[in-house]
């Protein structure tokens, strides 16, 4: 039966391949891939000769409904990019949405992805987190995006190019802070490399040399202490009697707002209590 197959490739050592991925390389009719060039070099490696087909983020919609017109014809094609899982900051999230919409078998092979590695080397929190992919090259667009995940609590996984990531490092300090990051740099090829700790702690390796490579960011979330300093910090104007008020104005009882209050505070029960007298 004729399938779409979207087909992971090494992010580095072409190695990191698996038999499945070489049998639906050497059985496909087509192989749809990004470069043509990188593709070619991972297929010599393996002798596989296919016919191969052009399907890269300026050409998906026209592509993605010449290949699906493929399938439906009867042909098994797999669709690769130059390095990691297809549809994941790389063209094939447009394919599989239209083969879904025209009911096209696709299937799915495991295999590498760089956030993956980047995360599980982070020495960070690997249970929740969210990958937000490339950010925005603008300066200000780019800051902008990063305050939408400032409050978020889980891992923090981005993309980014050498050129840009020392501006990336110093936006991530401004809107962020010092948090504990990992950058991670030529994953699974010879020179890969894992530099830890705070932003700035991070920055510094970079004083003395130019960034090389494609980089994985891995970003602690926003730890219980931040977000502890930032609820002290907004009543900390605030006496324990506004503090208060302030909490019953949201429609509390005012045995609820003590607890509460005390709790945001850091304080006996028994103190604001006494304060909540006041009211009566």
């Amino acid at each position: 039966m004729s399938k779409l197959y979207l087909v992971p490739t090494p992010i580095g050592n072409l190695k990191d391949i698996s038999f499945r991925v070489l049998e639906v390389l050497q059985e496909a009719d087509r192989i749809a891939c990004e470069d043509t060039r990188v593709t070619a070099k991972l297929l010599n490696r393996y002798e596989i000769k296919k016919p191969l087909l052009s399907y890269r983020e300026h050409n998906e919609q026209e592509a993605s409904t010449f290949i699906l017109d493929k399938v439906e014809a009867g042909e098994t094609i797999a669709l690769v990019t130059d390095a990691g899982m297809p549809g994941i900051s790389d063209p094939g999230e447009t394919i599989v949405k239209k083969a879904v919409e025209r009911g096209v078998d696709v299937v799915v092979l495991p295999g590498p992805s760089a956030l993956i590695n980047a995360l599980v080397a982070s020495g960070l929190d690997t249970g929740r987190f969210t990958f937000v992919g490339f950010l925005d090259k603008a300066r200000k667009k780019k800051r902008d995006e990063l305050a939408q995940y400032r409050d978020r609590e889980e891992t923090l996984i981005f993309y980014e190019a050498p050129h840009r990531i020392l501006d990336t490092l110093d936006a991530v300090a401004e809107v962020y802070g010092n948090r504990r990051i990992a950058l991670s740099r030529e994953l699974t090829k010879l020179h890969e490399e894992h530099l830890r700790g705070t932003v700035e702690e991070v920055r510094r390796a970079f004083q003395d040399r130019t960034p090389k490579g494609e980089f994985v960011l891995v970003v602690s979330g926003k730890s219980s202490e931040e977000i502890q300093k930032e609820k002290e910090e907004s009543f900390a104007e605030l006496t324990i009697l506004q503090h208060l008020q302030e909490v019953m104005s949201q429609g509390l009882s005012k045995k609820d707002a003590v607890k509460i209050v005390a709790e945001l505070r850091g304080i006996p029960k028994k103190e604001v209590y006494k304060e909540s007298l006041l009211l009566d």
